[in-house]
Formats: C-alpha cells, structure tokens, sequence
C-alpha cells in the first residue's frame, strides 16, 4: 500500500506511522528523517537544504519533493511505502501525484488522523522533559511524576520544552491550517481520504486505522 498519513501536530502521527508502516510492511518515511539522513550524509540535497536551515529559512518544496523522491525509488519502498510530514502543502501533494503517475503508481489512501485543537494544545503543552535525560518524558495529566517538577527515573528537574508552551503550540496549528490542511480537501475530491479519531489509547487508534485502511 502506498498511504499518507496528515493531521495537526499532536495528533500522533509518528507512533501511528511506526506502528502501521510495521503491521503493513512497509516502510515509514517521515520528512524529519529525510532531513537528517541527506545532511548527514552530506547529499546536495542535504547541502542545499542545510544552508537554507542555517539562515533560518524555509526549505523550499524543490528540495523536500527531492529528497522525497529519492527515498521513494528505494528498493525497499517498491512494495509501498507510509508518507508522514509529506507532502505537507497542495503544491508538494501535486508533485507527488506527478512523481507516482509517471512511474505507473497511485496512492491507495491518504489517513487523516482527526483531534480537536484544544486537545492538541493540551497534549503538548502538558509535557515535561528532564534535563538530565530528554529520553526521560512525562505529562502532567496522562503521565504525571510522582514528585511534581522531578523526573521518577534520575530525580532530575523536568522543565517544559519553549517548544511546547501554549502560545508555540497554538502558532504550529495556525501553519498547519494555513498550509497543510488544504490538502485534505485535495485529497478528498480524489476520493482518497479516510479520517478516524485520533483520541484514546495508541492500540486503539492503530486498530481503527487499520479496519479502515482494509475498507
């Protein structure tokens, strides 16, 4: 199956990605990953993306469709693959469907995994990271610490991210409305889209996942 996976920061992409790239067997390709891999290892791509990176300026679509397409032609993505994080605008969405069409391909479904904003918010906003281990993670309502403020595992200060303050949080959902979520709409005049709720434990959001992809 060749799936993308959208929804709003918070919603879960990547746990669900792994979890149903691994239950299909295919592979999960998430742009994060993309990044790394072609700058570490020192691609033009990577090359090029890096110095947009440094300035403090967005990487423009013809290098993300690039790096995109690379992975793609992988052996290991001819079965299919998952797209998480792309395409991430109407602009990228269509050159996928360019890239896929000239090799004899099409997208089987394009998952929308569906969660109010205020639970977003909630979601991010409420977690905490110990400064001793980043690994170490919790959330003041869904994994709270024994000791508020400290980390169950070390005893280091758990602190919340600047990323994951509220206001931060509220500005990534306002880009996500702006550029991504019109591709829902996108997808949906193909006939491609399938929502589910995105709310509850992972298992169970995996499961409705996947009864809606075999529909």
């Amino acid at each position: 199956m060749r799936i993308v996976l959208v929804g709003p920061p918070g919603a879960g992409k990547g746990t669900q990605a792994a979890f149903l790239a691994k239950n299909l067997s295919i592979p999960h390709i998430s742009t994060g990953d993309l990044f790394r891999a072609n700058i570490s290892q020192g691609t033009e791509l990577g090359v090029r993306a890096k110095a947009f990176m440094d300035a403090g300026e967005l990487v423009p679509d013809e290098i993300t469709i690039g790096m995109a397409k690379d992975r793609m032609e992988q052996p290991d993505a001819a079965g299919g693959f998952l797209l998480d994080g792309f395409p991430r605008n109407v602009a990228q969405a269509e050159a996928l469907d360019e890239m896929l069409t000239g090799a004899g391909m099409k997208l089987d479904a394009v998952l929308d995994l569906e969660v109010e904003e205020d639970e977003v918010v909630k979601r991010i906003a409420g977690r905490r990271i110990c400064r001793r281990d980043s690994a170490h993670v919790f959330h003041v309502i869904y994994a709270a610490p024994k000791v508020e403020g400290v980390c169950d595992k070390c005893e280091g200060e758990l602190y919340q991210r600047d990323d994951d303050s509220e206001a931060t949080v509220r500005n990534r959902l306002e880009v996500y409305h702006t550029q991504t979520e019109p591709i829902i709409d996108y997808y949906k005049s193909q006939g491609l889209l399938v929502t589910i709720s995105a709310l509850g434990e992972v298992h169970e959001i995996t499961k409705r996942a996947m009864d809606a992809l075999k529909k």
